[in-house]
């Protein structure tokens, strides 16, 4: 059973990811069972001082954590469950905060998608046609728009465990990412207006 994520609308701590390399570092390490900075440097192509300092601000809010000691290495792990950002109406510069997380999630997934692309020739028909970019357009209440947006999100559970756990990786499985946006078309007319 997957971990309930955990909701977060402190600005500060929200404002702890908004830069790409501890983005990176937290893709990384949701990767592996866990890593130490140098395996991180070794990932990002950043020096190991760099990743050291990137990985303690994500273990002083609360993002990642110690994993068990091999010898001298200390590697570090994500801290179970997920997250979801979310302003909070008691908490000033949230909305702020979010924003700038969001903003700066949007262009590292837009950049993945466009990596992808770049290289479709190279992948086989089945994996060509698994494949999607997609989007819609629908009219809802704001409590709809929530549940679908919370619906996407728990798609992913179908899948859990596997990441952890190698075994239970169907043949043939390559890890996958999900993208999706959901809100509002700034661009649409106002509804009250017409």
């Amino acid at each position: 059973m997957p971990h309930p994520d955990q909701r977060i609308s402190d600005p500060e701590r929200i404002r702890a990811l908004a830069h790409p390399v501890r983005l990176e570092l937290l893709d990384f390490l949701g990767t592996v069972e866990d890593a130490t900075a140098t395996q991180c440097a070794e990932h990002t192509g950043e020096s190991v001082a760099s990743c050291s300092f990137h990985l303690r601000m994500l273990a002083k809010y609360g993002y990642i954590e110690r994993a068990e000691s091999r010898g001298r290495e200390k590697p570090w792990r994500v801290v179970a469950g997920g997250y979801d950002l979310r302003p909070g109406a008691d908490q000033p510069g949230s909305v702020t905060a979010v924003a700038e997380v969001a903003a700066l999630h949007v262009l590292r997934e837009t950049e993945r998608v466009r990596a992808y692309l770049a290289d479709l020739s190279s992948e086989t028909l089945d994996w060509m046609n698994a494949s999607t970019v997609t989007s819609g357009s629908f009219w809802a209440t704001a409590e709809e728009t929530a549940q679908y947006s919370e619906d996407l999100r728990r798609l992913n559970e179908r899948f859990a465990g596997r990441s952890d756990d190698p075994a239970l990786r169907p043949e043939g499985a390559r890890q996958v990412r999900m993208f999706a946006a959901v809100n509002p078309d700034p661009t649409a007319p106002d509804p009250k207006g017409q």
